[in-house]
């Protein structure tokens, strides 16, 4: 599931949920939505799985 993705991506990033949210989507509120059983659309699952894949990449290369 993407919650469990991005809940894992927050702990190893120490990275806030609000920051993630407008980051990867600008809804500050979407990782609490997704907590609270809101379901992603495809193109926004991919959006984010696209973020936290390059966030990883910069932040490793530095």
């Amino acid at each position: 599931m993407l919650i469990s993705r991005i809940e894992r991506f927050l702990r190893e990033t120490g990275m806030p949920w609000t920051k993630f949210g407008r980051l990867a989507t600008h809804d500050p509120r979407f990782v609490q939505d997704l907590r609270n059983g809101r379901l992603p659309r495809a193109a926004t699952e991919t959006r984010v799985e696209h973020f936290m894949n390059i966030y990883r990449e910069n932040t490793h290369a530095n």
